[in-house]
């Protein structure tokens, strides 16, 4: 009976962890929310930021939702007559970047006359930052030949959109794949589950012998390694 109770217990310590994070992220964030101690404050909003920060993966799609944003913005400003410059200062601070601090430079060089393509290409995030290094691309070309600046950018604000649909397109066909891997991971709690149910005590196994320990490491090892792997290999197949 102990071994079964201990089982399920795993099994629902095994469950939390993997789909509880994002709510215990929310709540602890919701406690380390700035308070009127002003010793705390600077303490809490440093926690808060660390455990609100998004993903790479994430953060990358922003840059690239925001990049395809900006083009848009920018060729709808230059078929209204606005000079180059004027129209891409214009289209930046109508768009929500995931950190328009690294921007600076490209309104700069935009207002002052300056190395706009350079300024593009510099600002551009490793990851994400395609759209960025394509309209650096395209400045420089319209700049150079003298091509239709608006005719470049809806061009580069196609290639964007239609690289978005492909991501988004390989995602839906992954998910399949990754939910699947998540519930094998979860298989061996659930073997802990129905062994403690038929009075097998495998917790007594697994934690009263070294080769039943040396199989517990082994077997958590194995798991994360596949885990880390599935991931490694759909987040491949998205880029």
């Amino acid at each position: 009976m102990t071994s079964a109770f201990l089982a399920a217990l795993s099994t629902a310590c095994a469950v939390w962890l993997w789909t509880g994070p994002t709510v215990a992220t929310t709540r602890l964030s919701k406690l380390l929310t700035p308070s009127h101690d002003l010793n705390r404050r600077p303490h809490n909003q440093s926690l808060s930021k660390l455990l609100t920060r998004p993903s790479p993966a994430r953060r990358a799609e922003a840059w690239r939702r925001a990049s395809i944003e900006l083009c848009q913005s920018l060729s709808a400003e230059l078929s209204a007559g606005r000079t180059p410059g004027e129209a891409l200062t214009r289209a930046i601070t109508a768009v929500e970047f995931p950190d328009p601090d690294l921007l600076r430079p490209i309104v700069a060089a935009a207002r002052d006359g300056g190395d706009v393509p350079a300024a593009l290409a510099s600002s551009a995030p490793p990851q994400g930052g395609e759209g960025l290094r394509q309209l650096a691309a395209c400045w420089e070309v319209g700049t150079t030949v003298g091509a239709g600046m608006a005719a470049l950018v809806d061009r580069v604000a196609h290639t964007l959109r239609a690289a978005q649909a492909h991501r988004q397109d390989v995602a839906a066909q992954l998910a399949g794949p990754r939910t699947t891997a998540r519930m094998l991971a979860l298989l061996p709690a659930l073997g802990l589950l129905m062994a403690g149910a038929l009075n097998m005590h495998p917790l007594d196994f697994l934690f009263g012998s070294l080769p039943g320990f040396m199989c517990l490491i082994a077997g958590i090892a194995l798991d994360a390694c596949g885990l880390w792997w599935t991931n490694r290999m759909a987040t491949q197949a998205q880029t």
